[in-house]
């Protein structure tokens, strides 16, 4: 049972909480598959001793460099964390073997961990060892931060975020096909950070095709993510940039060929296959998300054409969608849209959008929201 609190206590536990979700999202794209946190230490009287956030993967955990960064002793002080402390062995040792050893009081919780391996049992091994826990203190706020953490780790495959950026028209490209560029500056910087954040990027063949992508992040102190392609025959050019820089950058395929003189082509320039079945004429991606989160790929930036878009909404594995609309008009009939495919028959099928939101960026607007 939890103690009672006054509103000025629980505006307080909201305020430090605030603070550790600052540094909790630090950690975004480098702590992949584990899931971002912060965490702060305070005095009784207020005063903020220790913070710190988990900063790489395979790196302390947020409580220990918090821990670690203690200004004077913590031993009775509140600790204040965006998700419930491990209490498991992995490349780290237990937080909660951490918070007991330094005589913590209090430990106030954002989200409950849906790992299995923890799941309640952090809280419970803390309450049993004396500690005072409050639970749910700016849940949603904490939630949010870590979808891809929760998605990875309830259904084992990769959270998928479709980006496209179309006109006010609803075109990616003039019908001649040129689309550099649909939007301005902000936004194409957008969707590098995206690139950065996220484990992996997939577009289909036709996209290699026609553009040619490197599909890198060319932002300062960023990573690049895997690329994947989905070619069903393989038919991308060995002179495509993906295959040549394949070992520089991590580039897979996801394919159904099985000529095997043909994929040893692209194995020779450090191309990595994944086989796949066939849904229809295309290769099965709920077969393939399967495999990739098998590898520990926990999030997918879909960076499609409509061809691969229509594919990836049919087959249910988009989570969200990011349209980074542009106040332009080109017209144009044959012009491409964002998603082809058949179509739904009636609006009344159309793939719903929830927790929608708007935010501009330059002369730009995304628009995203939640499958």
């Amino acid at each position: 049972m939890e103690k009672w609190m006054t509103p000025e206590q629980r505006k307080a536990d909201e305020e430090y909480m605030r603070m550790a979700l600052e540094l909790a999202v630090k950690g975004k794209g480098w702590v992949a598959p584990n899931p971002m946190v912060g965490a702060v230490i305070v005095r009784d009287d207020g005063k903020v001793i220790g913070q710190g956030y988990h900063e790489r993967y395979g790196e302390l955990h947020a409580e220990r460099n918090a821990l670690k960064n203690c200004l004077e002793s913590p031993q009775g002080a509140t600790i204040y964390v965006t998700l419930e402390p491990c209490c498991h062995h992995g490349r780290q040792p237990p937080c909660t073997e951490a918070i007991l050893e330094a005589g913590i009081r209090r430990v106030v919780v954002g989200s409950g961990d849906p790992n299995p391996l923890v799941c309640g049992k952090g809280i419970r091994i803390l309450r049993e060892n004396g500690v005072e826990v409050t639970e749910g203190v700016l849940k949603e706020e904490c939630d949010r931060i870590n979808d891809i953490f929760f998605h990875y780790i309830r259904t084992k495959t990769p959270y998928v975020v479709m980006k496209y950026a179309m006109t006010l028209d609803g075109k990616i490209a003039a019908y001649t096909g040129n689309a550099r560029w649909v939007t301005g500056e902000a936004a194409r910087e957008h969707v590098h950070r995206l690139r950065h954040e996220l484990s992996a990027i997939m577009v289909g063949v036709g996209t290699v095709v026609a553009d040619d992508p490197m599909l890198n992040c060319r932002l300062p102190d960023t990573k690049n993510p895997l690329r994947i392609i989905c070619d069903t025959h393989l038919r991308t050019p060995l002179d495509a940039r993906v295959v040549q820089t394949a070992r520089e950058i991590p580039t897979v395929f996801a394919t159904c060929c099985d000529d095997t003189e043909r994929v040893m082509r692209y194995q020779e320039y450090g191309c990595r296959m994944i086989r796949v079945g066939k849904n229809g004429r295309s290769v099965d991606l709920r077969e393939l998300m399967r495999k990739l989160g098998a590898e520990g790929i926990d999030s997918i930036l879909l960076e499609g054409g409509g061809t691969l878009n229509w594919s990836a909404l049919n087959s249910g594995i988009v989570n969200k969608v990011m349209a980074y609309t542009a106040p332009k008009i080109f017209g144009g009939y044959s012009a491409k849209t964002p998603v082809e495919g058949d179509g739904v028959t009636t609006p009344q099928l159309a793939f719903s959008l929830k927790d929608t939101s708007v935010t501009k960026l330059g002369e730009d607007y995304l628009i995203e929201g939640k499958l």
